[in-house]
């Protein structure tokens, strides 16, 4: 602290004043205290030179100040209106991604990419805002700049700056993700003996295809052009590569050229590769059946051959599914399952066979649980009722949905005479109702490996997790409808949500899952303080036991009564630090 000589025409009157820097390190000034004029100080401290008082009560407050416990006292006006156009509170929740952003050191990926360009933008802001922002506010890269303003830092972003960003991000896509699946190692641990593959699509609000746009089938049943993403998961839940491709395309093909590039460029070679039914052509198992690779995919029963589909459906040669039966099948008598009480029983059975075709040596493990069957029964019952209703409403009948209710219901178009009918008639297709209940409880999945049936169920079991992943890219991250144009920064769009998943899953690890995504991602939304001028930020968020868990991981708290100046420029730099 330091006096402060303020000389009129008629007095001289001092004040004790503070330098500060703000986060941003502009440097300014607050007034400590305000000590009065000559004569004002003479009349409180007879026989003292005023300025030389001053000097010294200057040093006592600073000398105070160091002894004295950090506690900040503020003063607000009721009568003084606050600064018009000023933003006044900022969103803290970033500075864990932010982190995490670090750890993976994507800022150094950025530089060596930005280094090999020779471009003058900065790379590392933009890719590292784009993911901040998909998680706390997911909308469009026009949008992102607009609403980042809510982030502690600023930034000086142009939009241009941004699109040509996305090009060279689509360039460096696979160079990315390598680089990033290498430094997360050094984060979290990464179960890659086992992988998972799955596809979906994403959908664009246009009407004409275009390059990667393409009309093919909508997971949401959109009738709008889409583009399809492969994306592969490790056995621990985290996201390892992507690939993207035109909506048009069958996913079955886009599997082995993005394993080649696993195989070639992440210096893996010994996996399983989990899919579901639609993955899992002949190709696909043959091509993971060589070196240390092998494969686990559901099976379609209702697709299996004559003999095989009566093997699963025969009622006799089951075994109990469970960890304190699985070495001992041999010794157990099987189960017929016409004898079991399918109302009230809650195991899981399974019976098991190998199969050899066209060179392909494959187990096939067959699953029947009655809970399983309960659920699919009454889901069914309440399909019927809906399908019902429309068939005393025809107007809202849509039988082009597999899924959908209407799939129960049968039209017909001519009279007994066989004539063309004026009218249709509609009615519960009930020999479908039944063909579909013969399968209610079975679930299949093929696989080579030598392992027991409950273990080969639990690792298909697994796959929700990718499910989940694309459940979180569609509903928390917003990633479609997509509102680029470009083939280039339509991909980079996706490297930015791959990424963004990436950032999140890892911090979901790091507290040990106790949280669920909304819950997680709600929470980094709501953390947001109140600057309080020269002194600091003031949290306005509630403080929970999510929030501890957070800053208990990342090592740094902005949860105190008021985060000095001092204090947040700290964390800013422990944030950026490469752990």
């Amino acid at each position: 602290m330091r006096i402060k000589k303020s000389v009129s025409k008629n007095s001289v009157s001092y004040s004790i004043i503070e330098n500060v820097r703000d986060i941003h390190g502009k440097s300014t000034t607050k007034v400590v205290e305000a000590l009065g004029n000559e004569e004002q100080i003479r009349r409180k401290h007879p026989g003292v030179d005023p300025e030389e008082w001053a000097r010294e009560y200057a040093k006592k407050l600073t000398e105070e100040q160091k002894k004295k416990s950090e506690t900040i006292l503020i003063k607000y006006n009721p009568n003084k209106p606050i600064s018009k156009e000023k933003r006044r509170s900022f969103n803290v929740g970033y500075l864990f991604l932010k982190s995490i952003y670090h750890q993976l050191k994507l800022d150094i990926i950025c530089k060596e990419i930005s280094d090999r360009h020779n471009f003058q933008y900065d790379l590392n802001k933009i890719l590292s805002l784009l993911i901040y922002m998909r998680i706390l506010h997911p909308t469009s890269k026009k949008g992102t700049l607009e609403r980042a303003d809510d982030l502690l830092e600023s930034h000086s972003i142009e939009n241009h700056q941004m699109y040509r960003a996305l090009d060279i991000l689509a360039e460096e896509s696979d160079f990315i993700e390598k680089a990033v699946y290498k430094n997360s190692t050094a984060i979290v641990g990464r179960e890659t003996e086992l992988l998972y593959y799955d596809c979906t699509n994403f959908y664009f609000e246009i009407e004409e295809a275009d390059g990667l746009k393409q009309y093919g089938m909508s997971k949401e049943n959109r009738p709008n052009p889409i583009v399809q993403m492969g994306l592969f998961m490790d056995g621990s839940g985290l996201p390892l590569a992507f690939v993207i491709h035109p909506g048009n395309q069958n996913e079955q093909p886009t599997l082995k050229p993005l394993e080649k590039r696993i195989l070639k460029e992440f210096q893996l070679s010994k996996f399983v590769v989990c899919t579901d039914a639609g993955l899992s052509s002949y190709e696909n198992r043959l091509y993971n059946s060589i070196s240390d690779r092998a494969f686990v995919t559901t099976q379609s029963i209702k697709k299996l051959k004559k003999h095989l589909k009566e093997w699963a459906l025969d009622p006799s040669g089951w075994y109990i599914a469970d960890s304190t039966h699985a070495t001992t099948k041999k010794k157990r008598e099987s189960i017929n399952l016409n004898n079991l009480d399918l109302k009230n029983d809650s195991h899981v059975y399974y019976k098991e066979r190998w199969i050899h075709e066209n060179g392909l040596e494959q187990k096939l493990i067959v699953t029947f649980s009655p809970k399983h069957k309960r659920y699919q029964t009454k889901i069914r019952e309440r399909q019927i009722e809906r399908a019902q209703k429309k068939v005393d409403n025809p107007s809202s009948i849509d039988k082009h949905r597999a899924n959908d209710p209407d799939r129960f219901i049968q039209s017909t178009h001519v009279t007994d005479d066989g004539e063309i009918a004026k009218k249709s008639s509609h009615s519960i297709d009930c020999e479908r109702v039944n063909e579909e209940a013969i399968y209610d409880g079975f679930y299949g999945v093929c696989t080579n490996l030598e392992s027991t049936p409950e273990e080969i169920v639990k690792i298909n079991q697994q796959r929700w997790e990718i499910e989940e992943s694309f459940r979180i890219l569609k509903s928390e991250m917003r990633s479609r409808p997509v509102f680029l144009q470009k083939d280039e920064r339509i991909k980079a769009h996706f490297l930015v949500c791959f990424l963004s998943l990436l950032c999140y899953r890892i911090i979901e690890k790091k507290i040990d899952g106790s949280a669920t995504c909304c819950e997680i991602i709600q929470t980094l939304r709501d953390m947001k303080v109140l600057e309080a001028t020269n002194e600091g930020y003031i949290p306005i968020y509630t403080r929970t036991d999510l929030t501890d868990k957070l800053h208990d991981v990342f090592g740094f708290r902005t949860d105190t009564e008021i985060v000095s100046l001092q204090k947040m420029k700290k964390i800013l730099k422990q944030v950026v630090k490469h752990k």
